[in-house]
């Protein structure tokens, strides 16, 4: 009986793949989308039946302390699938995209070399990117004369600095987010480039990106459940990671809900003004997400469980290419 007649057999069972049959080889799944479209539900079922270990692809996700209003998964929520990338750096320091490529390379590695299929889950499109394209981020270290003088423009003027000088970078970038901005921008500025990337026509056969589809109506609906179970649980957070020495400063610089409690716990907002800024930047987010997402058309769009699987199969059973890491270290 041949591999994939095997597979077929298991996947249909609703049964869990064995390790012997599930070998990843070299391969890796991506499980992406906009905010609240349920990656860390698919992602948990997935790699449960696949014999799968998760790597975060989110950028507050790896923060220490920054648990509820990243919606960082919970032990009981693991179901015992091993986690990569979750609470490895201080909040009060900036983690980058080059020290999040290092971090996931390493850990798809591992997870391979044990059998196990990697899985790639979140929605910050710069770190999926950079392992699925090989981006090469140059090492720029802060100008502090640069800084001094973007400093004192506003984020509007800081977004359209960056829109011309890298409209892609710009096009998924939280424009109201002066750090991220002024970030970009030096590296354009020291560099005298955009970020460099591989050309969209090297695909790589190993690497399969399932993208979750939902409509603006269900993401909306599904952002303001998520705000109302989470908002009591936030205000304590930000609370807490400000005592814990986090500047009010570092807190708005995380963006999104850190951004507008921390406002509201200073009292520069009300609890409605707080809860209707919450919900109107994550719909925003969510549609820069999909705007960046959708430039790759490599990305295999999915509405169910049972499309995930079946592309996750045809994956594992096809034969093996070069391996995608060794393309990275090129």
């Amino acid at each position: 009986m041949s591999r994939r007649t095997i597979y077929n057999k298991i996947v249909q069972s609703g049964s869990r793949i064995p390790d012997e049959i599930g070998a990843s080889g070299n391969k890796l799944v991506v499980i992406l989308g906009p905010t609240a479209s349920g990656k860390t539900d698919l992602s948990i079922k997935l790699a449960f039946k696949f014999n799968g270990e998760i790597i975060s692809a989110d950028s507050r996700q790896v923060y220490k302390g920054l648990n509820i209003g990243s919606g960082k998964i919970t032990q009981r929520q693991m179901r015992g699938i091993p986690h990569h990338l979750l609470d490895v750096a201080n909040p009060k320091r900036r983690f980058t995209v080059a020290q999040f490529q290092k971090g996931a390379l390493q850990a798809i590695e591992k997870v391979q070399a044990r059998g196990h299929v990697p899985f790639l889950v979140g929605g910050t499109g710069l770190y999926i990117q950079s392992i699925v394209d090989g981006t090469v981020f140059p090492e720029v270290r802060p100008s502090r004369a640069l800084r001094a003088r973007l400093d004192k423009k506003s984020t509007a003027q800081l977004f359209l600095m960056l829109k011309k000088l890298d409209p892609v970078r710009a096009a998924g970038i939280d424009p109201k987010n002066p750090h991220r901005l002024i970030r970009a921008i030096e590296i354009v500025k020291t560099t005298g480039q955009p970020v460099p990337t591989f050309q969209h026509s090297q695909e790589y056969q190993n690497i399969l990106q399932i993208g979750i589809k939902k409509s603006p109506e269900e993401l909306k609906k599904a952002i303001q459940k998520r705000l109302r179970q989470r908002l009591k649980g936030m205000i304590i957070e930000v609370k807490k990671l400000h005592q814990s020495g986090l500047s009010w400063r570092r807190l708005e610089e995380l963006g999104l809900e850190y951004r507008f409690v921390a406002q509201y716990i200073q009292k520069k907002t009300t609890l409605q003004e707080m809860m209707a800024n919450i919900q109107k930047e994550s719909e925003h987010f969510s549609k820069r997400q999909m705007t960046w997402f959708k430039r790759d058309k490599r990305i295999r769009w999915i509405t169910n469980q049972k499309e995930a699987e079946n592309l996750i199969k045809n994956l594992l059973t096809a034969p093996m290419q070069e391996s995608f890491l060794n393309k990275n270290k090129k």
